[in-house]
């Protein structure tokens, strides 16, 4: 080719190309604020606005209390009662021995943890806003509490003299549980306390400051500990139970110089316990798809084990440690004893808060993958009252159950080496997030560096001052990298070129049909949340509200027309990017004056076809991502999500001023809706 060919070719693309040309003044930034623009006044005053915050009913008030009366009336017996009942039955049998063993980790009796499985479980049903979690003893929050009983009451307190004087002192074991159980009921009752006050004043966003890099070292570490308070019993050595920090160390030092007196028929028993658990879940995980309920390993370990002790004679014979009898039936109800409140405040709150986060991140999980939303501050406000009011039964803090288990009350002889068996095993999920840091350093190495904070000073400092360090170091990075969002939408400033706060100015005018949504801050995991809420909020544009309205009018096109079902035929208009649906059906009922808005053509005398106008006036949103500086893996799902919600409701969702670099674009991943740049 020529190079007069080569230039008109250039010269065809050039003319082919779309420009964007204006021409303005120069503005600066005193001429705009004293000439161009001007702030709207406003005449709201602060009562009005205090009125229409606090504005509700009577009726969504107790609803929201109390979500059951949303969902039981309206719940499926012969859809979902058989389901229910088989999960129920088959997450209650992993639940019993692991009430059983997390006891041990609160350094009470067993039977406590029964206790603490039943009561909560109850009392959720009524409160809580998740279909799938169930609450339950959980190993992070049972090891918490044991560090606090056992600085509470150290067997130090408990020694009785011997009546000889050769002989050495006693430990009270009974008079010690009965005092660790006090201590333990008491922090139970602080906890409900605090959890439904920062329910009540809204505090739900809390959750949102413990990102998941965050939890998941610090359960990662928690994990560590759980491994750690175990080994004694594994190998059947005598040893204290250390807490405050270097309590890890410490254990483990003591383990290890103790190591020549391990007893090796509970170490055999443990190690057999523990393959036979790791090869049951093993294959729980592959052959889900075909069990119709999974294999309940942990029942069937602590079964045979106590079956194995009583046959054996392994306590007498061997010397192996058991739990003993297990009382029968409930406790009545006895008030805590409340004057050891003031050394258990500072426990309370971290126990608390950990026992929220853990909850709701869960239920988040749940709700997302199977379509519907949780209420953080609903969630806050039915652990809270699970915890205070269960703690009137003597019953340790819950929160949620990471295997959605039920509970059912038991009696009989377990062996402790057993039950450490079934705690390790169901750490290893666990110990499996050690596989986030590869990830995290490809993709945010600051998250990676609040992943490495939380398992470090959780490990060394113990799990209450290395949950407050790992908070700290997390602001910290928030502060670092951004602040206090500011968000709005723009609108043009006519001859200007110009986008303005509609709000703020008088002369910034919305483009018909655009909404131009303008956020001052990046997209991270303390604020992805806010971010989507704002952007519905402010947009006025909530696809949820759109697609329940669609629904509607749709059912009630049906019913007014013979219930006979309706042909839908999407039509595209490219030039005006807005989407119409075609609904077809045969005429069977006269036209209402209230039906939805629509445009109809009469085809023939038996059929009908309806061209809907669109949901909304808006068809097209803007996100301006110009201040935005970065955006990690949490706000880009988030993203994707919100994109695929207003896809669903036929509303585009482009992304201008967005950044090629120190960003995650939400499009990347095949199967997603693009969110297009400009």
């Amino acid at each position: 080719m020529s190079s007069q060919e080569e230039e008109a070719a250039v010269q065809e693309d050039g003319d082919t190309q779309l420009m964007y040309k204006i021409e303005r003044p120069v503005y600066d930034e005193a001429f705009i604020r004293s000439q161009l623009l001007h702030r709207k006044e406003n005449s709201s005053t602060f009562r009005q606005k205090l009125a229409q915050r606090f504005r509700c009913s009577a009726k969504a008030a107790v609803l929201s209390f109390l979500p059951i009366l949303t969902w039981l009336p309206a719940y499926p017996v012969k859809q979902y009662l058989f389901q229910d009942v088989v999960s129920g039955l088959s997450t209650g049998v992993v639940q019993l021995p692991q009430g059983l063993a997390y006891a041990m980790l609160a350094a009470m009796p067993p039977v406590y943890g029964l206790y603490s499985s039943f009561y909560p479980v109850l009392l959720y049903t009524f409160f809580g806003t998740s279909r799938h979690i169930s609450v339950g003893t959980f190993a992070v929050i049972s090891l918490m509490i044991g560090g606090v009983v056992v600085r509470e009451a150290p067997d130090s307190m408990f020694y009785m003299p011997a009546n000889g004087s050769n002989m050495s002192a006693i430990l009270d074991v009974e008079a010690r549980d009965a005092r660790r159980v006090q201590v333990a009921v008491v922090l139970t009752t602080l906890v409900g306390i605090i959890q439904i006050v920062f329910g009540l004043l809204r505090f739900g966003f809390v959750a949102i400051y413990l990102s998941e890099p965050l939890v998941r070292g610090f359960t990662t570490a928690a994990a560590v500990h759980v491994v750690v308070s175990q080994l004694k019993y594994l190998l059947g050595v005598k040893t204290q139970r250390f807490s405050g920090p270097l309590a890890a160390i410490y254990s483990v030092k003591a383990v290890l110089s103790d190591i020549t007196s391990t007893n090796v028929t509970t170490l055999i028993l443990g190690l057999v316990c523990i393959v036979f658990l790791y090869i049951i879940k093993d294959l729980n995980e592959r052959f889900k798809k075909k069990l119709p309920i999974p294999i309940p390993g942990e029942i069937i370990v602590v079964i045979v084990s106590t079956g194995v002790s009583y046959g054996l004679s392994l306590s007498d014979d061997y010397k192996v440690d058991v739990v003993g009898k297990i009382p029968t039936g409930l406790l009545p109800p006895a008030v805590p004893e409340f004057s050891l409140l003031p050394n258990l405040v500072t426990d309370s709150f971290a126990v608390a808060i950990v026992g929220f986060s853990m909850g709701i991140s869960l239920a988040k999980t749940f709700a997302l993958k199977h379509n519907y939303s949780v209420d953080g501050n609903q969630e806050l406000i039915a652990f809270g009252l699970c915890n205070f009011i269960s703690s009137f039964f003597q019953t340790f803090t819950i929160t949620c159950s990471m295997s959605r288990s039920l509970v059912q009350e038991s009696t009989g002889g377990k062996t402790q080496t057993a039950l450490a068996a079934i705690i390790m095993v169901n750490l290893l999920g666990m110990f499996k997030q050690f596989r986030d840091m590869p990830t995290l350093w490809r993709t945010s190495k600051i998250e990676l560096a609040i992943w490495l904070v939380a398992f470090t000073a959780s490990v060394l400092l113990g799990l209450d001052y290395g949950l407050l360090v790992a908070i700290t170091f997390a602001i910290l990075t928030v502060i670092y990298r951004t602040q206090s969002p500011k968000n709005a939408i723009l609108g043009y400033v006519p001859g200007t070129g110009l986008y303005c706060d509609v709000d703020e100015y008088e002369e910034a005018a919305e483009c018909e049909g655009i909404k131009i949504f303008h956020s001052n801050s990046s997209i991270y995991f303390a604020n992805s949340d806010l971010y989507v809420n704002a952007l519905k909020e402010k947009t006025g544009v909530n696809p949820e509200h759109l697609e329940v309205a669609r629904k509607a009018w749709i059912k009630q096109k049906q019913k007014a027309n013979g219930n006979q079902k309706l042909l839908m035929i999407r039509v595209d208009d490219k030039k005006q990017g807005v989407t119409h649906e075609v609904l077809s059906y045969n005429h069977t009922a006269e036209e209402q004056s209230d039906r939805w808005p629509a445009d109809r053509h009469s085809k023939s005398d038996s059929e009908e076809t309806v061209c809907l106008k669109p949901l909304c006036p808006v068809h097209s949103i803007i996100l301006d991502w110009t201040p935005a500086s970065f955006i990690d893996s949490v706000g880009a799902k988030a993203i994707k999500q919100v994109i695929k919600e207003y896809a669903a409701v036929d509303v585009r969702v482009v992304i201008a001023g967005c950044s090629s670099s120190g960003d995650t674009a939400p499009d990347r991943r095949s199967g997603d809706p693009p969110a297009e740049r400009r």
